[in-house]
């Protein structure tokens, strides 16, 4: 997966000058670091899975993280009261933890779910985020 750094950010991006709001990087860790710990171990239990399938580029900066392979298929957002999955896939699914599903470009649809345990991350979670990785 080639990568393009913005020199202002220092952030990484799929395309040579993508269009991005310039905000500093940091680490997963320090996402996550403010909020509770559960919303760590999910995290952990969203992105283990990809892990596997190949490279996998983990942008986080305060609000959250965004998931990369060739381009951004996932971002998790640590909120007040759940951490906010919001994954991109070709059609609309259904799920009782999405909270909303939103038409984005390209015939796409972006599902926002709302997660508060480890347990809420079920098998098929899991793989509709390995096909958004290789969408």
């Amino acid at each position: 997966m080639t990568r393009w750094t913005c020199p202002e950010c220092d952030r990484e991006f799929g395309r040579a000058r993508q269009s991005h709001v310039c905000v500093p990087g940091c680490t997963v860790d320090e996402t996550f670091a403010p909020h509770p710990p559960v919303y760590r171990e999910i995290y952990d239990r969203l992105v283990g899975r990809l892990r596997r399938l190949g490279p996998l580029h983990e942008d986080a900066v305060r609000v959250g993280v965004f998931l990369k392979s060739e381009r951004k298929f996932a971002e998790i957002r640590p909120k007040a009261r759940s951490l906010n999955l919001w994954l991109e896939l070709p059609r609309q699914v259904e799920h009782p933890l999405i909270a909303r599903a939103l038409p984005i470009a390209g015939g796409r649809t972006a599902h926002v779910f709302k997660l508060n345990r480890v347990a809420d991350v079920d098998e098929q979670i899991l793989d509709w985020m390995a096909e958004a990785y290789d969408e």
